[in-house]
């Protein structure tokens, strides 16, 4: 039989000041995974439109597409945890596939591309949901320091996504270590910082699993070893299998619609199925957490305009100045979120903290509320930069950066804390599938995000610059409008989620 660690669980949880040690053991994995996860997401459009000729309307339909399959297989790779490997051999599978994906396109981009993009969706499938569970198996379900420990785990998701999402990309324009790396190899480097950190993220990993105690080990210790293996065993070679299948979703944009109408319904009536083994009190809980995951796609779909529509907004429409330093608009429109995140996040967390030793924190679905309301006034300033145009259509960087600052604080309030409360509302056995479904719901964010952007986007076809500027402002005003309305509706119905949510906080 397996070997249970030694390491108390008691012991790990009863740890004194704010955060538990191993949180900081999984915050240098998740940075590096996540470095290595937005150095890809941020040369994906340009590498296709540059170096594999495809237009601007294909490659951001692969690119959606592939957003969408990224997160979609988080649900399928927490279900395997949960069932089969645990969070630990699940999360260790998943480096494996993303380091092997990286290597495929280090190796050759051009000719192996959708091979080692669909390598690395299925890795960060295995990789993702778990490691999130497992920073919320470090606090006791009563802990009200768990909601700064996911807020300081944030931040480190924003450090990786901040320092990869401008590196891999500067060295593959040849705007970073041009002197260094040679022109024809700018690509093949750039895919191969992916690789190496990905590996930094694994040794990371390993080195420090043994602090977790038992905290993410097989769930099948009570079945012979033997079976143990075959069933883990054959869940590495189906996972493998199973990429021919994704190349060609992937290469084939029009099957993302067909799978998102089957996944998405297939996963709740997954979860129905699974709650008639549970109590009353356990599946009201259930239902809190369904309508945190509804709320959250609807978030989702607006926070990421940022890859489609505010790109093309931030292309056609913006200057190119922040507090008079010169900077790319684009690469403002990419960074400035995650910069945001990390001067703020651990503040915003001791701010929870501060409020619940004097009893005022709101609750959990409160501060979901208050997550909308920023995004409708940030997507508000961005409909406001309108006002500040000049007569070729070009208006304020300098209000579009503070439009990104005030939804930083509505992502803030929404994100780390979603993870939070979705390792609070479900039952040990499905924590990994509810972390999964919670990522599900930003397939179906970045899905409608795509939607969303498509019909600005076709609005202001053939418009002159300063119709475009007024036909995407205007659409941000929709948006801002629809944010508050969901914002307004989730304080209203917190009494009514509060009592499904019982004793969690």
């Amino acid at each position: 039989m397996e070997q249970i660690p030694v390491a108390d669980l008691e012991q790990i949880q009863n740890f004194k000041g704010k955060y538990p040690k191993q949180l900081w053991y999984l915050f240098f994995s998740e940075m590096w995974e996540r470095f290595c996860f937005y150095g890809m997401r941020g040369m994906l459009v340009i590498f296709m439109v540059n170096q594999l000729l495809m237009n601007d309307e294909v490659a951001n339909l692969q690119y959606g597409a592939t957003q969408a399959f990224v997160y979609a297989f988080t649900f399928i790779g927490g279900l395997f945890a949960d069932k089969i490997l645990g969070y630990r051999k699940s999360l260790f599978w998943g480096g494996i596939l993303m380091i092997v994906g990286s290597i495929i396109l280090a190796i050759d981009p051009k000719q192996f591309f959708f091979i080692g993009i669909s390598f690395t969706i299925i890795g960060t499938g295995f990789f993702k949901p778990n490691i999130s569970t497992m920073v919320g198996k470090l606090y006791k379900n009563d802990d009200n320091r768990r909601d700064a420990g996911f807020s300081l785990f944030y931040a480190g998701v924003n450090l990786g996504a901040l320092i990869g999402g401008y590196l891999c990309i500067a060295v593959a324009n040849g705007t970073l270590l041009a002197s260094v790396v040679p022109e024809n190899l700018r690509w093949n480097v750039a895919f191969g910082f992916a690789a190496l950190v990905m590996v930094i993220s694994l040794l990371t990993f390993v080195q420090t699993q043994k602090s977790l105690g038992e905290i993410g080990i097989s769930p099948l210790l009570h079945i012979t070893q033997g079976k143990r293996k075959t069933y883990e065993i054959i869940t590495y070679i189906g996972s493998v299998a199973i990429v021919p299948i994704i190349i060609l979703l992937v290469s084939n944009s029009g099957y993302t619609d067909l799978f998102m109408y089957i996944i998405g319904p297939c996963s709740l009536l997954y979860l129905l199925y699974e709650m008639r083994n549970f109590s009353l009190s356990e599946k009201k809980k259930l239902i809190a957490a369904l309508v945190f995951i509804l709320f959250s796609i609807v978030f989702w779909a607006f926070f990421e305009q940022s890859g489609g529509s505010l790109s093309l907004f931030a292309a056609h429409n913006l200057n190119n100045t922040v507090l008079g330093i010169p900077l790319d608009p684009n690469g403002v429109n990419n960074s400035a979120n995650s910069l945001f995140v990390i001067i703020f996040a651990a503040l915003v967390g001791m701010v929870w903290l501060w409020m619940a030793k004097r009893k005022i924190e709101p609750n959990t679905l409160v501060k979901f509320g208050l997550g909308f309301l920023f995004l409708a006034g940030g997507f508000y300033i961005f409909y406001y930069t309108k006002f500040f145009a000049d007569s070729n259509g070009y208006t304020s960087l300098d209000l579009f950066t503070f439009g990104w600052f005030i939804i930083t604080f509505g992502e803030l309030c929404l994100s780390p804390i979603g993870m939070s409360i979705m390792t609070k509302l479900s039952p040990a056995k499905l924590q990994a599938v509810m972390m999964g479904m919670w990522f599900l719901a930003s397939a179906y964010g970045q899905y409608f995000a795509g939607l969303l952007g498509a019909n600005i986007a076709s609005a202001s076809e053939n418009a002159s610059n300063i119709d475009k500027l007024i036909v995407y402002a205007d659409g941000y005003k929709q948006l801002s409008l629809y944010a508050l309305i969901a914002g307004v509706l989730l304080i209203v119905i917190s009494p009514w989620v509060k009592k499904l949510m019982q004793d969690v906080k």
